[in-house]
């Protein structure tokens, strides 16, 4: 049976999820999904199961709806930052679910950290 793309992106994500967290327990964990049309980003607390801070390409106040670009993903990078420092966070591990680290996926991160987010 050939494996498909459905597939290949679950084991890719399931691969990368159970080496974190064997590696980084006791840390958060920036979680991101992306769609054709939008991406988010979530910080959860694995131990308590609870997400600390979020950020979407959806939220109007960022003003960044129906767009799907590096530009955005930099932004979402820069907001989570912020919001996880509200939420007294400041090191976390990047769980990049079964998306490559290019485009998007790598400049969210890359923002993040620039913003003060130890990934």
């Amino acid at each position: 049976m050939a494996n498909s793309k459905r597939v290949l992106f679950q084991k890719r994500r399931l691969r990368v999820r159970n080496k974190l967290r064997k590696v980084n327990a006791g840390r958060m964990r920036l979680s991101v999904h992306r769609s054709n049309k939008n991406i988010s980003v979530q910080l959860i607390d694995d131990v308590k199961g609870v997400t600390l801070a979020s950020a979407s390409s959806m939220e109007k106040d960022l003003g960044l709806v129906g767009k799907n670009t590096v530009e955005t993903a930099q932004k979402l990078g820069s907001t989570i930052a912020e919001r996880a420092k509200k939420a007294g966070v400041e090191e976390a591990y990047f769980d990049r679910g079964g998306f490559l680290y290019h485009g998007r996926i790598k400049a969210l991160a890359d923002a993040a950290r620039e913003g003060g987010l130890k990934l």
